[in-house]
């Protein structure tokens, strides 16, 4: 892989489904978090958007689901398609409907529903009986701990049956994409591992596209075709997922080989190495 920072979205035989073309996101008017973010998911793959906490990940995913008003952000600049198709004014219902679900960090579940009944609120924009009962089939195929908890209080179940119901749920819309912010946060690496196993699954099988944010470098590169690297509200290094797990640079950063404490490209004193990374 060459040390030339890579802006462009990256070619491949697979049509994009989603492109973020250059974006930059602000909050309460005033707050610059996402300056100039571009990036391509190519139809029926799993791209990795990696980076550090406050990188910018979570506010790439909902700029892209357009859960921003929630939280006082807003895209200013460049623009978001759906197959060609500019996205930023739907609402995230909308976008639901043609296929794009967001999981969003933290493992949310209603508490005080059964894992089944929480499930079930992901097929809200379904009419089907017949359809939303083989979509439950399906998860529980995919998750059979769900299937064996189904009558429990999402209260009472371990993290990774709260994790793997929040993504249950949002399959039960057959979804095309699926946004996945922070799976494996706060659980055992057994699960986590288990999880992924899980998305790869999907992907296999299913056909369905993923976009995860994750902090778990090595974990995602193992099960991701291509990945983003962000820093500060930027991407500051791109590429197939072998050839950043195999970089240097990627090692030092972020996988922790060689690079002892440090954690973030602007600690680096080397001139041309900022100058690489960062310019």
């Amino acid at each position: 892989m060459s040390d030339t920072l890579t802006t462009q979205p990256h070619s491949t035989a697979a049509a994009p489904l989603v492109e973020v073309n250059g974006i930059e996101v602000i909050y309460n008017h005033v707050i610059l978090v996402l300056k100039g973010v571009s990036l391509s998911v190519p139809q029926g793959r799993i791209v990795a958007l990696l980076g550090g906490n406050g990188a910018g990940k979570t506010t790439t995913l909902r700029a892209i689901s357009n859960l921003l008003k929630g939280e006082r952000g807003e895209v200013t600049k460049g623009g978001i398609t759906l197959e060609g198709q500019r996205i930023e004014n739907l609402s995230p219902a909308e976008l639901v409907k043609r296929g794009v679900v967001q999981v969003m960090e933290g493992r949310h579940c209603f508490a005080h529903l059964t894992i089944e009944e929480n499930l079930l609120t992901g097929s809200y924009t379904r009419s089907d009986r017949g359809e939303i009962a083989a979509n439950l089939e399906k998860v529980y195929n995919y998750f059979p701990r769900l299937k064996t908890r189904r009558t429990s209080q999402a209260a009472y179940t371990s993290g990774g049956e709260q994790q793997m119901c929040a993504i249950g749920r949002a399959l039960m819309s057959n979804p095309r994409m699926v946004l996945l912010d922070e799976p494996s946060m706060g659980l055992a690496p057994q699960i986590v591992d288990e999880v992924f196993h899980i998305v790869k699954d999907l992907n296999t099988k299913e056909g369905t596209t993923f976009l995860l944010a994750e902090q778990n470098t090595n974990m995602a590169l193992k099960y991701a075709d291509y990945g983003y690297i962000m820093e500060s509200g930027r991407i500051v290094m791109d590429g197939e997922a072998q050839s950043l797990a195999n970089n240097e640079d990627v090692k030092e950063f972020y996988l922790g080989v060689g690079g002892g404490e440090r954690k973030s490209f602007k600690d680096v004193k080397s001139y041309k190495r900022r100058k690489r990374w960062l310019a």
